[in-house]
């Protein structure tokens, strides 16, 4: 199977966010996100995507959309996620938040990860960042639902020149499938300098 991408930026943002909501759920509904995922929040959240300064990187196989990743400034996403960085020497207002990134199962392998991060950090660059982060969901090694031989992104990240940001824990809120109600989980942040 061959890929192609497509970035989308600003109003052609709108036409993706219907492709890019079900495939959240679906992709972060396995491990470690055991997302309980719904449409509609889904839908509203990806809105922020809009922003004139945000990016989606589409990966299609022929016109159907089977992966994409996301990103735009820290300083224009949600207050959560950026008050887990406030303690570090980088401004806020340098650094490019590359947030989501999901691709179907039968795609990986392809090289999906390394274009959807070459997208992003070359959006950030453009904009001006001089550095770029994201956070991973961190869940115990022990916990019932992992899979035998999972293997952490650990080792992509790293090879891409991210490492984890001592101390900057993000936490957010959502409900697990199988959960009646949302729990908290951490979310461990890495950065690069572009």
């Amino acid at each position: 199977m061959s890929l192609a991408f497509r970035s989308f930026l600003g109003a052609d943002v709108g036409a993706t966010l219907d492709d890019l909501a079900r495939l959240r759920i679906a992709v972060f509904r396995d491990w470690p996100y055991l997302y309980d995922g719904d449409l509609d929040y889904e839908r509203r959240y990806l809105e922020l995507y809009t922003n004139p300064r945000a990016i989606v990187v589409g990966a299609f196989d022929g016109r159907h959309m089977v992966g994409a990743a996301t990103g735009m400034p820290m300083t224009d996403h949600d207050d959560d996620f950026g008050s887990a960085l406030a303690g570090i020497d980088t401004p806020l207002s340098d650094i490019f938040y590359c947030a989501e990134s999901v691709l179907l199962p039968d795609y990986r392998g392809q090289g999906a990860g390394h274009a959807f991060f070459d997208a992003r950090e070359d959006h950030a660059r453009a904009l001006g960042l001089t550095h770029s982060a994201f956070c991973g969901v961190q869940r115990p090694d022990s916990h019932p639902a992992r899979p035998a031989g999972y293997r952490p992104l650990d080792a992509f990240w790293r090879k891409r020149g991210y490492a984890p940001v001592p101390g900057a824990i993000a936490r957010f809120a959502w409900k697990d499938i199988g959960d009646s109600t949302e729990t908290e989980k951490p979310l461990q942040f890495w950065m690069k300098r572009l």
